[in-house]
């Protein structure tokens, strides 16, 4: 084709699309656009095919969403070049002119050209071809041919095959997207509640016959008037938001990602309130959105197969008076039951865990719990039958987590505690947390439950082992129901949320005892945590506060179940083997405590040093050869490292305490926990920044560290890392760091091999929703050393950079705890100096701190 008319002709359909764009900013109504830009198209094609024109009797179509007449600003143009047998040599060459003019215009093209013979057989064997050919529409060429085709694709349709294909090809859809439309950077496209979703309904509905617009399928009752109107809604919505994403970001893309959110939220013109972003708001909004879709995708995929695959004949068994089980389904015996009886709102999800033989819910009972759903008001909750009713719930042998996700998607737990409403869909924006908190909440019962199940009792042995006597675990499930349920609020969200977990209790009849553990639950579920990955466990004064804290076994055991539920509970990326280590010495070494044993540091020291010697001997080595190393450890060694690291420590080092050359040793901890890495070396001002060097490039993520300098000089330091996920092979891992390692520091000057940290990009996530670096200095009760609290967002090379801020004001490391949840991290440091006795030096100092975390983050 000529390049001036090509030239042209992608003129002319630009200006109409920017026309169609103009007037969509003006009048903001997405099925408009669509239509416009539809239109747009199609009058191109024509001009083009009269400039190109198709082989003899052969018929252009549009097919897929843009044969269903939208058209989104960057999609795709999918067309069908429809034969009438296969191309001759003169028909080839007219068809490669055309597409190639296609191109030149400027199409993201799609095409096919295929005969009738060749659509039929395609798309008996892939769903996709079938269900874009559905929604073929002529554009040019051969009306007849396309009629031909349409006739031969009725004829071929099977509603029900077609149903069971959908169905499948949704089920795997949702598994891509985690099965969940609560994403924090959804899909809103393919992923579950999205337009993708509405779309599988009217393909359904039309290969059943059913109709082909909501109206149509309205007027086949297999929507409610109310209901006809939520799907309308959800339908623009989506359809604008689509929209949006396209010309935000001038290609197609219908992920709502980080970095768009808040752009997108002031497009639609929302601001900052109590508390949140415009970016959270928007977010809430879509999830809102999103669960009505997957709800009402719910009910109807069911009333589909309810219609496509009739049981006339199916048994009913009686339940009770007012349900029955049709199918395996629980069924309601009157339409009206839930209107004349609220009560069964609940009731309905009790009988759901009494029967096991009962697989879900039929289609008519779901509608009429959503339509019932407004009747759960004030008086609903204050009923004490209801009351007793929520707790049942909890307190069944199986079916809770299943329970109270049905009654979130109908939205009945929402109603039935108010406090829960506000915070569906809700984004936390806090770098560790994967999940809106509602989902969060539930994720945290079911780590619960999986505590009760002796399927995942080797995935969590402590946790189920304690579980098990556990009077009265569904206690946890309350305090779980509340842990984070303030979120947003503003204010400490541990205190608010146990003000309402009290309320809760005392409303619903809980015993003195137990409401008060569900209080304290809910007020301390960070606390453990802390107390495991901030503090020095081997410090018997830590230990102790910690136990005066919880004061009790059964505060203890239920806070230790609840935390790892909770951390288990954020995102993929925050647990791992070495919390759960730390978690578990807390918890042994506060049951030691709370049962009497709180030994003095003499005593301590003393045990601590026969412990080890025994663990020496049976290494076969004799009292006196570890004299000469011991003789050059203080008692602060003894104290803050444990029996089996002192004897791994002399094991290695009782024939080389005046050695001239670097010692290297690294063990795996556990089974996978991490690996353990002790330093041994003549000790110099660049020691900690070397090392720190090496593990930031092998990208070896430290979790502790513990410095320490033996009385004649020589640094003794001891780091727990872990190595990149990908790594698996924790052995092969450990050789090798010793042996780069001890080459590094066998370097004469240490100096020259310091340079700038790794710099690797952070996440998107914490480019977007940035934390403000924040530092906390204070001292111990001694006065002789200070703590020091680094907030900040997770970066690669983070711990060099802060190390090259000691060196530089001579500052001396004596522990540090590295606390990595996610995207961010909260490191404590217990540190040196004279420079920290001086007001205005120690002030130059956090400066220089914050600099540093600052330049990181730019």
């Amino acid at each position: 084709m000529d390049a001036s008319l090509a030239s042209a002709l992608r003129e002319r359909l630009n200006e109409r699309r920017n026309a169609a764009i103009g007037q969509f900013r003006e009048q903001l109504h997405p099925q408009a656009l669509l239509t416009a830009l539809r239109r747009a198209t199609d009058q191109a094609l024509r001009e083009l095919i009269k400039l190109c024109p198709l082989p003899r009797n052969a018929t252009l179509a549009a097919v897929g969403g843009y044969g269903r007449g939208e058209l989104y600003p960057h999609s795709d143009i999918d067309v069908l070049i429809l034969l009438q047998s296969p191309p001759s040599e003169s028909d080839t060459q007219l068809l490669e002119t055309l597409v190639a003019a296609l191109w030149d215009l400027g199409f993201d093209l799609g095409h096919s050209v295929r005969t009738v013979d060749d659509c039929r057989r395609e798309a008996a064997n892939d769903i996709t071809v079938e269900t874009s050919l559905m929604e073929a529409r002529w554009l040019a060429g051969s009306k007849d041919l396309l009629q031909t085709l349409m006739h031969a694709m009725r004829e071929q349709l099977d509603a029900q095959t077609f149903f069971q294909a959908k169905r499948a090809e949704m089920q795997q859809r949702h598994a891509r997207h985690q099965d969940t439309p609560y994403a924090l950077e959804p899909n809103c496209k393919e992923a579950p509640g999205g337009l993708r979703d509405l779309q599988v309904i009217l393909w359904v509905a039309q290969a059943a016959g059913l109709g082909r617009t909501w109206r149509e399928i309205e007027r086949a009752q297999l929507l409610t008037p109310s209901e006809y109107r939520s799907l309308r809604r959800a339908d623009l919505a989506f359809k604008r938001l689509r929209i949006e994403l396209h010309l935000l970001t001038g290609r197609r893309e219908d992920r709502v990602l980080f970095d768009l959110q808040p752009s997108l939220a002031a497009i639609y013109g929302f601001t900052a309130a109590k508390n949140r972003r415009p970016s959270e708001i928007l977010m809430q909004r879509y999830y809102w959105a999103a669960r009505v879709v997957n709800q009402l995708n719910t009910i109807l995929m069911q009333a589909f197969e309810e219609r496509l695959f009739p049981q006339p004949d199916a048994p009913v068994q009686i339940i009770d008076d007012d349900f029955c089980m049709v199918q395996n389904r629980l069924e309601i015996r009157h339409e009206d039951c839930f209107a004349r009886n609220p009560t069964l709102l609940l009731r309905a999800f009790l009988v759901m865990q009494e029967h096991a033989e009962l697989s879900g819910m039929s289609a008519q009972t779901m509608r009429a719990m959503w339509h019932a759903r407004r009747r759960i008001d004030l008086q609903f909750r204050c009923n004490p039958v209801n009351r007793r009713l929520f707790l049942q719930i909890l307190q069944q042998p199986r079916g809770i987590v299943h329970a109270l996700r049905r009654m979130t998607m109908l939205n009945i737990l929402p109603r039935y505690l108010p406090v829960f409403r506000k915070i569906v869909g809700q984004m936390q924006h806090d770098l560790f947390h994967a999940y809106t908190v509602d989902q969060h909440i539930l994720r945290v019962i079911r780590n619960l439950r999986r505590f009760t199940m002796p399927e995942h009792a080797q995935e969590y042995s402590l946790a189920s082992q304690l579980m098990a006597n556990v009077e009265r675990h569904w206690l946890l499930y309350i305090a779980a129901l509340f842990h984070d349920i303030a979120k947003g609020r503003g204010g400490n969200h541990s205190e608010l949320g146990a003000h309402d977990a009290r309320r809760f209790c005392l409303d619903h009849g809980l015993d003195h005892a137990d409401t008060e553990l569900v209080e304290f639950l809910v007020r301390e579920h960070l606390t453990m945590s802390n107390f495991a990955q901030k503090r020095d466990l081997s410090d018997p004064r830590v230990v102790h506060e910690f136990a005066q804290r919880v004061q009790n076994e059964r505060r203890l055991t239920t806070l230790y179940l609840l935390t790892v539920a909770d951390i288990r509970g954020t995102s993929p990326k925050v647990w791992n083997s070495w919390k759960g280590k730390l978690l578990e010495d807390l918890y042994r070494l506060t049951l030691l405590a709370l049962g009497g044993a709180q030994p003095d540091t003499r005593t301590i020291l003393a045990q601590r040093k026969e412990s080890a010697a025994a663990e020496i001997r049976l290494m076969g080595l004799r009292d006196e050869s570890r004299e000469a190393f011991w003789q050059e450890l203080d008692v602060a060694y003894f104290l803050r490292h444990e029996a089996s690291e002192i004897a791994w420590h002399t094991r290695h080092l009782y024939y080389r305490v005046y050695t001239t050359e670097p010692v290297v040793k690294v063990r795996v901890i556990g089974a996978a926990e991490g690996l353990q890495v002790m330093v041994y070396t003549h000790d110099t001002q660049d020691l900690f920044i070397t090392i720190c060097g090496y593990f930031d490039r092998r990208a070896l993520s430290v979790q502790e560290a513990r410095i320490h300098t033996t009385r004649h000089g020589w640094a003794l330091d001891s780091f727990i890392v872990l190595p990149p996920r990908h790594e698996t092979d924790y052995r092969s891992q450990a050789s090798l760091i010793e042996h780069e390692l001890a080459g590094r520091l066998g370097q004469t000057d240490l100096r020259a091999l310091t340079s700038d940290p790794v710099r690797r990009p952070g996440s998107r996530r914490s480019r977007i929703f940035p934390i403000v670096p924040n530092i906390e200095l204070q001292p111990d009760e001694s006065g002789a050393s200070w703590r020091l609290s680094v907030t900040a967002a997770d970066r690669s090379g983070l711990l060099y950079s802060l190390a090259q801020a000691f060196a530089e004001h001579s500052i001396s490391l004596k522990m540090a705890k590295i606390m990595t949840l996610g995207d961010r991290v909260e490191d404590i440091f217990i540190i040196e100096g004279t420079v920290l006795g001086h007001p205005r030096l120690q002030l130059q100092f956090e400066r220089s701190l914050l600099a540093k975390l600052d330049e990181f983050s730019a």
